[in-house]
């Protein structure tokens, strides 16, 4: 087991490696000049030209992929165009960004695995029908789409009682004001729950027609104990991987739901570099998307390792 978790592992950091060099050519490319968007368009040529010198502009493209790889392992994350440190200037945004998935991840997971159970209990009525419609239905939309049905329904033309935007005052955290976190929480919920819903329903229709649970109702186990002690416990391991794997979507995911509800997170943040020009920024929020992406993803290996006897074995032998 322990051999194939390091294979995943191994495997995991060279992915990193690779979108290390993905987003710093990628940056290359973006149209524009790192030290005029600093100093501005009424920057004398003596001034960009010390200023480039002073980034390192002028050495060799790999000579800077490998100085900029080198200050992330030390947690240098060089300099916005505004001068600020981008460590710094990020800080708050990776917060809020948390708050933000954070709140989505305690609704999604608990309703989902309730909500899944209980239309496996419910297996062919009519509650079980309309929980796999509508998490049919909600699996098919995209995130923008969900957060734009939500706006036009709560903020916009029908109720008028949610903000459409994060709108905080200088100095004070988003959180401070709960009624702008409902639609963007609302959003990502309804993104991720549904997967959670049919894998649920899925493992627990299954566990409920094994041999096991047959044996325990022939004994004469009371029905309460043999779901929450028996159904329960084997149908939340499949479950737990799929969990992980929505975790891993919400660290790419957000980006959107950010730039649409003008949260002031990573990914409006990386939205807003983009648009400036801000090289150093575009590249350490990629390489942080990229990191927890990979990161949870790699715990959703593990999990389904250490849950999975076939994996199992296959890893002991």
């Amino acid at each position: 087991m322990l051999k194939l978790i390091s294979r995943r592992l191994l495997i995991s950091l060279v992915i990193l490696f690779i979108i290390s060099v993905l987003v710093f050519v990628a940056t290359l490319l973006l149209p524009g000049d790192p030290a005029r968007a600093m100093l501005g368009q009424q920057a004398t040529p003596e001034r960009l030209a010390a200023l480039r010198e002073q980034m390192g502009l002028n050495e060799p493209a790999w000579l800077r992929y490998f100085s900029w790889l080198g200050g992330l392992f030390v947690g240098d994350f060089g300099a916005s165009v505004t001068g600020a440190s981008v460590g710094e200037l990020l800080g708050e945004r990776i917060t809020a960004s948390l708050v933000l998935m954070v709140a989505a991840a305690l609704i999604a997971i608990p309703v989902g695995v309730l909500v899944g159970a209980y239309s496996a209990l419910r297996r062919g009525k009519a509650g079980d029908h309309t929980a796999s419609a509508i998490s049919l239905v909600l699996a098919a939309l995209p995130e923008f789409v969900v957060g734009i049905i939500l706006i036009t329904l709560f903020s916009t033309t029908v109720f008028r009682i949610l903000p459409a935007v994060t709108m905080s005052p200088p100095g004070q955290e988003v959180w401070e004001f709960p009624a702008q976190l409902i639609l963007p929480v609302l959003t990502l919920v309804l993104v991720v729950m549904p997967y959670i819903i049919r894998m649920m329903r899925a493992t627990m229709v299954e566990v409920l027609d094994s041999g096991y649970v047959e044996m325990a109702r022939l004994k004469g186990v009371p029905e309460r104990q043999v779901i929450t002690r028996h159904a329960m416990p084997h149908a939340l391991a499949p479950v737990a991987q799929v969990v992980a794997i929505q975790l891993a979507w919400l660290a790419g995911g957000i980006v959107v739901v950010e730039f649409l509800f003008r949260y002031p997170g990573i990914g409006q943040a990386l939205v807003d570099a983009v648009e400036n020009r801000d090289v150093q920024v575009v590249q350490a929020l990629s390489m942080l998307i990229a990191v927890l992406y990979i990161v949870v993803n790699l715990l959703a290996d593990i999990v389904g390792i250490l849950t999975n006897p076939k994996l199992r074995t296959e890893s002991a032998s």
